[in-house]
C-alpha cells in the first residue's frame, strides 16, 4: 500500500470517529434533556419538592409556627394561578361569596373593575354612582398603594381583599395617573354597591326621546338583569318612534357572557352566531347564537367604545360590526376576550381559569387585540377626564377648588364622540329615507 493510499485511509478514520464523537455526544445531550424535561413534567417528583418546601417554610420560617397549612397552601395557589394570566385567580372561600354577589348586582365596596395591565394594578372601569366613581378615579388610572401599602406585589384577590371591606369604613388608595402624570391620595367610604347597569343620557332610567328621533341607551356593564332591562328601555323608545339607536358601551369592564349573547341577540335574527369560543379541549369549544327572533326594528345602530370597553363589551362590538348590523366609533377596546370558568372546590374555595379565547363571528380573535372601530374619534386624557367629572353628581360645586382654567376647561367640555355618534345617526337615517321615497317612486 502506497504511502498516500494510508494517508487518505487514517484521514478516512479520523473523520469517521469524529463524526460518530459528535452524534454520540448529541446522543447524550438528548438524552440528559429528554431526562430533564421528563423530571419538570413528572407530577410525583415536582409534588414531593412542593413538599418539603412547605415543610421547611412550616418548620424553619422565623414566624412559622403561626401559619396554618391552608394559608400556606392558599397562598400557594394564589401564586400559581396569578403566574398563569392577569385573569386567572385562586378565589378564597370569602372572594367566592363576593364574586356571586357581584354578578347578582349587589356587593360591598368602592365600585370598580380592576385588572393588570403591563404589570400593574389598573382601573378598567369605575361603576357609576359609586364611592370611586364619584370620587373621581377614572380608566386607566393605577392603584399604587392602599392604606398606604404598596401594591407592588399585589395579585387582583389582594387588592379586592383590602378594597373590600364592611359598609361605612374608609380605605385610602393612592392612584396614578399615567395620561397626566398625577399622582394623588383618594379616601373612599365603602358601601353596598347597586348597579343599575342599563341608562339614558341623564344617568337615569327615563329614556326620553327628542325630536331627531334617535335614541340613547348607555349599558355600565352586563349584569344579570341587563337584557330584561334593556329589553325595556328599547320599547319606551320604539314606543316614541325611534328611528335611530347610539348603544354606549364606553367604559364597561363587561359581565356575563349570556347577557353580551342576549343583548347582541336583540338586533339580529333567529341563531345567528354571536360569538365562539375555542380552548385546549373540544368541550371548551362553543358557539352562542341569538334567539328571540330579531324582536327590534331594522333601524341603524351606532356602537360607542373606548379602552374602557372589554370582555362582553367587546362581544357584542365585534358582533354587531362583522355582522354589519351596527357601526363602530371611538377608540380601540381593551382587548380581554378569554373566558374564565369558575369551578368550586370542597372547602368553598373556587378556581377562575382561564380556558378559552373568544372569537367575533368573522373568527377574529379579541383577546390582547381589542375591537378596533369603523370610525375612530379619539379624544385627549384631558378631555375624557373632564367628561368623567361632568357626569359625577355635584360635579359644578367640586370643581371650585381648581384653577381658573381648569375650571373653565371642563364647563366647556363637549362629548364629541357622542357628537359625531349623533350625527351619524342622523345621517343614516336620512339615507334610509331618501332610499324609501326612492323605491316608492318606482313602485309607482
Amino acid at each position: 500500500m502506497s504511502a498516500y493510499s494510508k494517508v487518505r485511509k487514517w484521514l478516512l478514520y479520523g473523520a469517521l470517529f469524529v463524526v460518530l464523537g459528535i452524534y454520540f455526544a448529541q446522543g447524550v445531550q438528548i438524552f440528559y434533556s429528554t431526562a430533564r424535561a421528563a423530571d419538570e413534567n413528572s407530577v410525583y417528583k415536582n409534588m414531593e419538592l412542593f413538599s418539603r418546601v412547605l415543610e421547611m417554610v412550616k418548620d424553619d420560617y422565623v414566624d412559622g409556627k403561626d401559619l396554618t397549612y391552608q394559608e400556606l397552601i392558599y397562598s400557594a395557589l394564589e401564586g400559581m394561578l396569578n403566574s398563569l394570566d392577569p385573569h386567572s385567580e385562586f378565589l378564597k372561600p370569602q372572594r367566592f361569596e363576593e364574586l356571586k354577589s357581584e354578578t347578582e348586582g349587589k356587593f360591598g365596596g368602592i365600585g370598580i373593575v380592576i385588572g393588570m395591565r403591563d404589570g400593574f394594578l389598573t382601573v378598567i372601569a369605575p361603576m357609576e354612582g359609586t364611592p370611586a366613581f364619584n370620587g373621581g378615579i377614572i380608566s386607566g388610572d393605577r392603584i399604587i398603594k392602599v392604606d398606604g401599602r404598596s401594591t407592588e406585589r399585589f395579585g387582583l384577590q389582594d387588592a379586592v381583599d383590602v378594597l373590600r371591606g364592611e359598609p361605612g369604613t374608609k380605605v385610602k388608595i393612592t392612584i396614578y395617573r399615567p395620561s397626566s402624570g398625577v399622582t394623588k391620595e383618594v379616601e373612599l367610604e365603602r358601601a353596598i354597591i347597586r348597579v343599575d347597569t342599563v341608562k339614558d343620557i341623564n344617568g337615569s332610567q327615563e329614556f326620553p326621546l327628542g325630536d331627531d328621533k334617535v335614541g340613547y341607551v348607555r349599558l355600565t356593564q352586563f349584569g344579570e338583569s341587563t337584557s330584561r332591562d334593556l329589553e325595556k328601555a328599547l320599547q319606551k323608545l320604539e314606543s316614541q318612534g325611534m328611528r335611530g339607536l347610539v348603544l354606549d358601551l364606553r367604559a364597561n369592564p363587561g359581565g356575563l357572557l349570556d347577557q353580551a349573547v342576549k343583548v347582541a341577540g336583540k338586533f339580529l335574527p333567529e341563531d345567528q352566531l354571536v360569538v365562539s369560543t375555542e380552548g385546549r379541549e373540544l368541550l371548551k369549544n362553543h358557539e352562542f347564537r341569538a334567539s328571540g327572533g330579531n324582536k327590534h326594528p331594522d333601524y341603524p345602530i351606532v356602537v360607542l367604545v373606548n379602552g374602557g370597553s372589554a370582555s362582553a363589551s367587546e362581544i357584542v362590538a365585534g358582533c354587531l360590526r362583522d355582522l354589519d348590523r351596527a357601526i363602530i366609533l371611538g377608540e380601540q377596546t381593551f382587548g380581554k376576550g378569554s373566558v374564565q370558568s369558575v369551578r368550586d372546590l370542597k372547602d368553598g374555595s373556587a378556581l377562575r381559569l382561564t380556558t378559552a379565547k373568544y372569537y367575533t363571528p368573522s373568527h377574529e380573535v379579541i383577546h390582547g387585540k381589542g375591537i378596533t372601530p369603523d370610525v375612530k374619534v379619539p379624544i385627549s386624557a384631558e378631555l375624557e377626564e373632564a367628561l368623567f367629572i361632568k357626569r359625577t353628581p355635584g360635579w359644578e360645586e367640586s370643581i371650585k377648588t381648581l384653577p381658573s382654567d381648569k375650571q373653565e376647561f371642563i364647563k366647556a367640555a363637549r362629548d364629541i364622540q357622542l357628537e359625531r355618534a349623533f350625527d351619524l345617526i342622523k345621517g343614516l337615517v336620512l339615507f334610509a329615507d331618501r332610499r324609501s321615497s326612492e323605491a316608492a317612486i318606482v313602485l309607482r
